[in-house]
């Protein structure tokens, strides 16, 4: 990937933990919402919800450690007046660089390149981030703040005073391959269909709600009975997610300059912190990209190598009459699937032609798929510009996913993809079905 891919990849990430951190534990939090009863009387008063600073001592250091909502104005207000009563050596910031080169970078998304998305096979990987991105810049809205406003609220607050930033976060490119690395198939379905379900839903609820429901979560109780249902529910995504960040987190914030810090993070993170606060921390184990599986390997490789073998074994035992059921069996699943992945992408009608054809070629070889060839043949008819990638901050809901013509191309792709995908499967099972009656399989 070059350089600039991977920037505008990561920075379409610059949204995509926070939000599918809230995504993940309110999909655990409906899971349980029936069954949980909360009593009142542990509910703390309102003097204790005034702040959501805790005071943390190391030796002759003291950390001042925010716990804030991304999407919530009290945080941001709560944060610069700490920082301006403090007046703190350093101010740590729960971003990594390519996270607030994002948020600094207005003009990044000018700068994408669909087509290097595409042939880089990124297209799943940024429109996750753009749906995720949406979800949180439509509550961001309900409420009157930029989403993160409080991370960089912090930061110029702190370059207006000249004091010095720090970066604790781990890089969102590594957080997210390790999430995606350790889930299972099932869970990648179930967190994907999290994500979709925000993007689609509707918000019913009124500004003032909203705004109540965020702060009350920032809320130790409510919190840290939340992280535990999440830690149990979903460990797969909670370890990578969170866990490992809690970490990381705490073990850059320790190491910052300074006799008087002050730490704002999202409040999800602030439990971890203060448990490893006094423990000896390696981030080095935690801060690398797992390599891709071995497995994985074999599977690309040898399932195509499989379905050629017989294919070729079939034609040459048994004549063109079998030759012509396989092809059949292989090629009529491949078309049909990744047909309707294009129809239900809205496709400009050559691209919705051409996965009949594309599909059944494309899914004999790992090399190359049937959603980057489409997606390019789609990229190509549509066109889009300048003007189309600086729009897509404006993308909130599936109807502008749709409108836009950049996420417009990465539907086509993603859904081309799984159309043919399913095909494919489909077509190795018709195929083993027809080797085994022939006396092959």
């Amino acid at each position: 990937m070059s350089e600039e891919i991977k920037n505008i990849a990561e920075a379409g990430s610059a949204l995509a933990v926070e939000t599918a951190e809230a995504v993940a534990i309110e999909n655990v939090d409906e899971i349980h919402a029936d069954a949980r009863e909360t009593d009142e009387a542990a509910q703390p008063s309102e003097g204790e919800k005034a702040t959501h600073v805790s005071l943390m001592k190391q030796g002759d250091k003291t950390f001042y450690i925010v716990g804030t909502a991304h999407v919530s104005d009290a945080s941001r207000q709560e944060v610069a007046a700490l920082i301006e009563k403090v007046k703190p050596d350093t101010v740590c910031v729960e971003l990594c660089q390519e996270r607030y080169d994002g948020f600094k970078d207005e003009n990044r998304w000018a700068k994408l390149d669909i087509f290097q998305v595409i042939k880089k096979g990124k297209f799943l990987y940024l429109l996750a981030n753009l749906a995720v991105g949406a979800y949180q810049r439509r509550m961001g809205a309900k409420l009157g703040v930029k989403p993160g406003a409080e991370l960089m609220g912090a930061v110029e607050l702190a370059e207006e005073m000249n004091i010095p930033v720090a970066l604790i976060d781990r890089n969102i490119n590594t957080t997210l391959k390790r999430v995606w690395a350790n889930l299972s198939f099932m869970t990648k379905c179930q967190l994907l269909g999290a994500m979709l379900e925000a993007v689609m839903g509707d918000d019913k609820e009124t500004k003032e709600e909203t705004s109540e429901q965020i702060e009350q979560l920032k809320n130790d109780i409510n919190l840290s009975e939340m992280m535990d249902m999440f830690a149990k529910e979903v460990p797969d995504v909670y370890v990578p997610l969170i866990d490992e960040r809690d970490r990381y987190l705490c073990a850059k914030m320790r190491e910052a300059e300074g006799k008087t810090i002050v730490a704002v993070v999202g409040a999800g993170h602030v439990k971890g912190i203060k448990k490893y606060f006094e423990e000896t921390l390696d981030t080095q184990s935690i801060d690398v990209v797992p390599p891709p599986s071995v497995v994985w390997k074999i599977v690309k490789w040898g399932i195509p190598a499989i379905i050629l073998g017989g294919l070729i074994y079939g034609g040459i035992s048994h004549g063109s009459g079998a030759l012509i059921e396989l092809l059949k069996a292989w090629i009529l699943p491949n078309a049909v699937f990744c047909l309707i992945g294009a129809i239900l992408a809205l496709a400009k009608p050559w691209t919705i032609l051409a996965s009949m054809f594309v599909s059944p070629l494309t899914s004999t070889t790992p090399v190359i798929g049937a959603g980057i060839v489409l997606g390019l043949l789609e990229a190509w008819l549509r066109k889009p510009t300048v003007s189309d990638c600086e729009d897509l901050a404006n993308v909130h809901t599936l109807k502008d996913f749709y409108r836009n013509p950049v996420t417009h191309i990465l539907i086509v792709c993603v859904l081309t993809t799984i159309g043919s995908a399913l095909g494919a499967w489909i077509g190795i099972a018709a195929i083993a079905t027809i080797l085994t009656h022939l006396g092959i399989g």
